[in-house]
Parts: C-alpha cells; sequence; structure tokens
C-alpha cells in the first residue's frame, strides 16, 4: 500500500474510488495482507456509497480525507502480531464520516 499516493491526493470522491482499486489489486500483489485491505475496502466504500450521485460538502469530504489518512497511517506491516490485530480491529470499527 503506498501511503505518499494517499497523501498527495485530494479529498474527493475519485480518490476514494482510485484508493478502492489500489486496494483491490494490493490484496492480489499483497496476499497476507488481504484481510486488512479488504476492510479497508469496506470502509472506504460505505463512504463513496452514502454520497455517490449527492452533494458532498467539503467539511464532509476534507473530514473524512483525515480519518483515512489517520488510519493508513496507523498501519504498521512490520508490528507484532498483537499490535497487527488491534489496527485490524481499529479499522474493521472505522467509519469514515465519524
Amino acid at each position: 500500500m503506498n501511503k505518499l499516493w494517499l497523501s498527495q491526493q485530494h479529498h474527493g470522491l475519485h480518490t476514494f474510488r482510485e484508493f478502492q482499486q489500489r486496494l483491490y489489486e494490493a490484496c492480489k500483489d499483497e496476499p497476507d495482507q488481504q484481510g486488512l485491505y479488504r476492510l479497508l475496502n469496506t470502509v472506504v466504500d460505505n463512504y463513496v456509497d452514502t454520497f455517490d450521485e449527492e452533494p458532498l460538502p467539503v467539511a464532509v469530504a476534507d473530514h473524512a480525507y483525515q480519518r483515512l489518512l489517520d488510519l493508513v497511517a496507523e498501519i504498521d506491516f512490520n508490528a507484532s502480531a498483537e499490535q497487527r490485530l488491534a489496527t485490524i480491529n481499529r479499522v474493521a470499527t472505522s467509519d469514515l464520516l465519524h
């Protein structure tokens, strides 16, 4: 997963959709991380579905983008199994809108 790419993007829905595509590709390239990537995809998908074809207020987009950046920044693939599980649980319970 390329954290740098995400941090250089705009907060619009296009970025979230592109991130989903990158997660899909990462599942194939990094099968050991597939569970985490699928959870991240679900979190992003819930957000995208909420605003698909709807107006997206700038403040909401900014907040969701920052939440996603924070979630991704917390991921450490070299962390202990306990820390990685805690990260997976945080991702699983995340909502980009809250």
